[in-house]
C-alpha cells in the first residue's frame, strides 16, 4: 500500500473543500482506495491529504496528474503545495 501524502495551506477552507469534494481527478477511478482529509489545529487554513493507493505506479500517475492541476489554480484553491509518496513499513492499532 502506498499513500500518496500532500500539504499545503489554503487561503479559503471551505472553497478548498468544495473544491475537493468535487473530485476533478476522479480519484476512485484514478485507484484512490480511501482517502483522509486532516486539518491542522494550529493553522486551520494548513491542510494534510492522505490517499492511499494499491501500487507505486499508480501513485505516481495520480502525483503527476495533481501537479498538472495544480499548475492551473496554485494560488486561487491552495497555496505552495507539496506531495511525496509514502511507503507503509509498520503500524499498529491499539
Amino acid at each position: 500500500m502506498m499513500t500518496l501524502r500532500i500539504e499545503h495551506p489554503v487561503p479559503n477552507f471551505e472553497g478548498w473543500k468544495k473544491a475537493f469534494d468535487s473530485d476533478p481527478m476522479h480519484r476512485e477511478a484514478s485507484g484512490v482506495r480511501r482517502y483522509r482529509v486532516l486539518r491542522s489545529i494550529d493553522d486551520r487554513q494548513f491542510v494534510t491529504v492522505d490517499l492511499e493507493f494499491d501500487g507505486l505506479r499508480e501513485a505516481e500517475a495520480f502525483r503527476a496528474a495533481l501537479q498538472e492541476l495544480w499548475r492551473r489554480v496554485e494560488g486561487t484553491v491552495m497555496l505552495s503545495p507539496r506531495a511525496q509518496i509514502l511507503e507503509a513499513v509498520e503500524g499498529r492499532e491499539y
